[in-house]
């Protein structure tokens, strides 16, 4: 089956490589240049090629340096408006054709954000930023649009301001003088980048500010590098949240893999309306800045991101029906990576924490079971981003977590995880394709037994399977998780005390990691809500609502809004809605696992304070994220 997101004819002929010309346009919040492919023929005398658009100004389209006609179909709300231009005929099979198309991009282009500098840390220049993933490529470039079709891109981005892209550099050079020893935002510098490895059109990234570059000491024995970039004013706080780990998470993921292969993996801290919390764009990973604590505490999200360039960016889905081969096997893969690298009580920590975040999601989709599905049936022209939730992420890392323990542990596991990735790198695979070789694999490696215990697996439960439980019940180390429930065990049990006789105290902390933190506060959640009294003291006495650390924050609303007509919901709900619409600052908090959260729970406390707030700076909030909050704030249907 074609992927339903995509109107491309990619089956027929398909992009082997694009060179972009670009050039940057901040006054009139454009991109404006070509888009040039080198395409393969994939059946005897086909008469076009069709490329995915959305809101995209086409100018004009060659094919072999020569006009060419071409048209643009209606626009569909989901896919965008099919491009199709016409090609000679009798083109034969397995052959090359170049076409080049002139376009610039539109003020509805969904995958860019274009940040006034007054949204940026150090208030002086604009900034922007791409986002495409899971299809809104189409709305930065003529592509086709499906995970289904790997290309190799090249780039020459004319830019006032340093732009980076998701590939290697070729000039100037990231560790000389900032923009070229230019002046920043008055001189037009040409930057000029080379991704030699297939990638997914999502992967294209771009990013374009006042940004400056530090590189991260070389990892003994390796020859790719890291390094990160930021705004000047994030790049000290960058730089020591990131530098200790980011080469030794990757090093650790060689062993558990195969060998990186992309050559450089830097880190980019963009603004703060960056709609998730990193996005593992090919040789360069785009992050929140919500993940600078000041204790690198949430730095395992760099092993989740960098996970994904053998889940993901080497082995890719072929199309959102199989999004959680991406997905879960990153988070299987991430959560391994913290065993190795923290304790094994870690990996069963954070299994724990995901399985609440997994909970939260099956439940928000029970309106809509087809969602709470591994394996998804989109229907042609279905928003994938409707279904975007933890379920990919949690429900596909148990089902691996699963398999490990049916198949006989990691002694025997992991063998396969190399020879998965080995085989299938730099391919676009189904669910179907990913069964065939497990089995085919323990054919092979450990004959009749082994294919009992896979048979012995529900798969139709684990891949289709909807509801709020997994096939199987789950166990995980929770050793890690022990105090955390004790404290939390102690605070439901002192509801009928009163607030003067209670005995807890600030240092009940003390000794509790940021995780603890939030594994205590999600538990008190599993609890009938504690009465306004005793949530006001937990408030005041463990400062949890002032917290910088996003992620406690955010658990904390989560649970004194969890009873949406109690007095403290009421006191605490603006707080929260002020949160994260920035408190006025223009700097809204736009990763969507805070700001979608948050905005759900203040709208059942009080609808219009969540819509209100929401309008107030509804666009500072990147593109993607207003969608889905509208939809949640029942202002979309």
């Amino acid at each position: 089956m074609t992927d339903p997101t995509s109107q491309a004819n990619y089956t027929e002929i398909a992009t082997e490589h694009v060179l972009f010309k670009w050039t940057i346009d901040f006054a009139n919040q454009i991109i404006a240049g070509t888009a040039t492919h080198d395409l393969r023929i994939s059946k005897n005398d086909v008469g076009e090629v069709i490329f995915d658009t959305a809101d995209l100004d086409i100018e004009s389209v060659e094919v072999e340096g020569k006009s060419a006609s071409y048209e643009v179909k209606p626009k569909h709300p989901i896919m965008g408006s099919a491009l199709h231009i016409n090609l000679p005929s009798g083109l034969k099979s397995g052959s090359l054709i170049k076409a080049t198309i002139k376009y610039q991009t539109t003020k509805e282009c969904t995958a860019l954000q274009w940040l006034a500098k007054e949204q940026t840390q150090g208030k002086s220049f604009p900034y922007l930023f791409s986002q495409c993933q899971p299809i809104y490529a189409r709305a930065m470039a003529p592509v086709q649009d499906s995970p289904s079709v790997k290309i190799k891109y090249s780039a020459e981005v004319i830019s006032v301001l340093p732009a980076l892209m998701s590939a290697i550099r070729q000039s100037p050079p990231s560790d000389g003088p900032a923009h070229d020893g230019k002046v920043i935002g008055k001189d037009a510098v040409t930057y000029v980048y080379h991704q030699p490895i297939p990638i997914p059109s999502y992967l294209i990234a771009i990013a374009a500010g006042n940004v400056v570059y530090r590189p991260f000491p070389r990892h003994p024995g390796k020859e790719w590098t890291c390094g990160i970039w930021s705004e000047p004013e994030l790049i000290e706080a960058a730089y020591w949240e990131f530098s200790e780990d980011t080469a030794r998470f990757l090093a650790s993921a060689e062993e558990i893999v195969v060998p990186y292969r992309f050559g450089v993996y830097d880190l980019l801290v963009l603004p703060p309306s960056f709609p998730y919390g990193g996005m593992e764009n090919a040789c360069l990973t785009f992050l929140t800045p919500t993940l600078l604590a000041g204790d690198r505490t949430l730095v395992d999200v760099i092993a989740h991101e960098l996970t994904h360039s053998w889940f993901g960016n080497g082995v890719t889905h072929a199309n959102a029906s199989h999004f959680w081969l991406n997905e879960g096997w990153t988070t299987y893969i991430e959560r391994l990576l913290l065993q190795v690298i923290h304790t094994p009580a870690d990996r069963g920590f954070s299994f724990i924490i995901g399985y609440k975040g997994l909970q939260d999601d099956l439940e928000m989709y029970v309106d809509r079971p087809k969602y709470q599905r591994l394996v998804i049936d989109f229907e042609k022209g279905e928003d994938p981003d409707d279904a975007y939730s933890g379920v990919p992420y949690d429900k596909g890392a148990n089902l691996i977590l699963h398999l490990e323990r049916t198949i006989g542990g990691l002694d025997v596991f992991l063998p396969y995880v190399r020879d998965y990735v080995s085989t299938f790198m730099g391919k676009s695979i189904t669910t179907q394709e990913w069964k065939s070789h497990l089995y085919g694999y323990y054919e092979k490696h450990g004959g009749a037994g082994k294919i009992k215990a896979l048979d012995s697996i529900d798969w139709d439960a684990w891949f289709y399977g909807e509801g709020l439980q997994l096939p199987v019940k789950m166990e995980y180390d929770s050793s890690l998780a022990e105090s955390a429930y004790k404290l939390a065990e102690r605070w439901d049990s002192s509801r009928a005390v009163e607030i003067s006789k209670l005995s807890f105290h600030e240092s009940d902390l003390d000794n509790f990691s940021s995780t603890q933190k939030v594994v205590f506060l999600e538990r008190l959640q599993s609890y009938k809500p504690l009465p306004s009294s005793h949530v006001e003291h937990l408030a005041s006495l463990y400062k949890v609502s002032s917290t910088h650390n996003a992620e406690i924050r955010l658990r904390f609303y989560q649970f004194c809004l969890a009873d949406p007509s109690s007095p403290v919901a009421l006191k605490y709900a603006a707080q929260a809605a002020d949160w994260v619409i920035g408190g006025g600052t223009g700097m809204v908090v736009g990763r969507m696992k805070f700001c979608r959260d948050v905005f759900r729970a203040v709208y059942k406390v009080d609808k219009d304070l969540a819509v209100n707030a929401f309008q107030k700076e509804k666009n500072a909030f990147h593109p993607i994220a207003r969608k889905l909050i509208e939809k949640d704030l029942k202002l979309l249907s």
